[in-house]
């Protein structure tokens, strides 16, 4: 047999010894200890871990790397979208193709090979940020699959022509049709909202990915949307196409009263991708005291069997002011903040960036380590799976598609000095 790419002795359960894996054509056609195969290219791992590549499902490039241009004095929601706001009435071309290209290669180099991006559509910057992704699209096709994402950050109601604009959107190529209901001026509006978005949806057979809430209560009904969306999505047979980010609101609800809602979400098949980076950064800001951090209740999604996955959203812009790109520091991060310690729960942590995240985007089913999957993998400088969120080790080898698109060679010493007194 001869294939593209070998990759002998490399980790891919803790619980098994090593093995060897074949690609050919993109695809993975062996896995097994000992393939007989010759190859155009080889890696020996060396017995070193390898996971599915990572996927940013819900990550702002348009946005990206604006934080010293505007810097925010406060730190709360209404201040990001206000400063952000300005950023983006003096957006350029060529500025917003070169922070995006600057984001893209770090999630690049860091093992990220799909990413859903959510360039604004609206009065402020018009069609800029689809513009130039679908640019990107093309540019980065060999590294990573982008999905773009009609994201109407300044409402649709409140902001007239911005449908319009969404429709212009989706018919130059945007992938997904988002929402920002909160952003609304009242419930009403907000629900009308709801239903535009999955109208469109529908008209042009694309996904849903909404903005559903960033609140640290339920007080306001427009923070308190995701069981008519869930309606929503079952009344129009949208079951398992439908994301929805942040959902911070669910993490002030008590068992009794999330109980219905978690039901509902799962019967909706939605997935909740939570952004930890800035929803601990912003979140509770008007609390003097024990203040509240804005997560999602992650433990009882993941608990109620609803699609949990997480994303770095921004990176350094006046909404999360760190970041770059990297999707196990933001699990390492998620980790903490959502007490998943345990083995069990730092693996699930692991598949919220990997195998959660390929169903929150759709592509579940060419996803995966496995005889007949799409060959997109990263081999990680550690020797166990179960180490990856704990080391946050180098990307040795980053793999798209049976293509090697990344290498990382680095050294490291430590000079101990031997003590030589007498």
């Amino acid at each position: 047999m001869h294939v593209d790419l070998l990759i002998n002795n490399v980790c891919v359960r803790d619980d098994e010894p090593p093995v060897d894996i074949a690609i050919r054509d993109g695809r993975i056609v062996a896995l097994e200890a000992g393939i007989d195969a010759s190859a155009d290219e080889v890696i020996d791992a060396g017995g070193r871990a390898a996971i599915p590549g990572l996927i940013e499902s819900h990550l702002h490039l348009d946005k990206a790397l604006l934080h010293r241009r505007l810097p925010a004095r406060f730190g709360t929601l209404d201040e990001a979208i206000r400063v952000t706001g300005v950023l983006k009435s003096k957006q350029e071309r060529n500025d917003v193709l070169d922070r995006s290209r600057q984001v893209l290669d770090m999630a690049v180099k860091n093992g990220t090979v799909a990413v859903r991006a959510h360039p604004d559509v609206d009065l402020i910057q018009g069609l800029i940020g689809v513009e130039t992704l679908l640019e990107l699209k093309s540019e980065y096709e060999d590294l990573l699959d982008l999905q773009i994402v009609a994201f109407p950050q300044e409402g649709i109601l409140k902001s007239q022509g911005t449908h319009e604009l969404m429709v212009q959107a989706l018919q130059m190529g945007a992938d997904v049709v988002g929402g920002c209901p909160y952003n609304e001026l009242n419930w009403a509006d907000t629900q009308r909202h709801i239903d535009m978005v999955f109208e469109l949806a529908q008209r042009f057979d694309v996904p849903v990915d909404m903005h559903a809430d960033f609140a640290d209560d339920t007080v306001d009904p427009r923070f308190a949307a995701i069981s008519y969306i869930a309606q929503k999505t079952i009344e129009t047979g949208y079951q398992g196409r439908v994301a929805l980010g942040h959902v911070t609101s669910l993490g002030a609800l008590d068992d009794e009263a999330l109980k219905p809602v978690t039901d509902l979400l799962r019967q909706a098949g939605i997935s909740i991708v939570t952004l930890p980076a800035t929803d601990l950064y912003l979140g509770g800001r008007k609390d003097t005291h024990n203040q509240r951090r804005g997560l999602t209740p992650v433990k009882a999604l993941h608990n109620a069997g609803v699609n949990v996955a997480y994303s770095s959203n921004n990176v350094r812009n006046a909404f999360t002011p760190f970041g770059k790109a990297d999707m196990l520091l933001i699990g390492n991060m998620l980790a903490h903040v959502a007490q998943f310690g345990v083995p069990e729960h730092q693996q699930a942590i692991l598949d919220m960036g990997t195998h959660n995240a390929a169903r929150a985007i759709g592509i579940e089913h060419g996803y995966g380590i496995a005889v007949g999957k799409q060959a997109d993998l990263v081999i990680l400088d550690t020797f166990r799976v179960a180490d990856a969120l704990l080391d946050i080790p180098p990307r040795l080898w980053v793999i798209k598609r049976g293509r090697i698109t990344v290498v990382t060679r680095h050294q490291c010493e430590i000079h101990r000095h031997a003590c030589c007194c007498a």
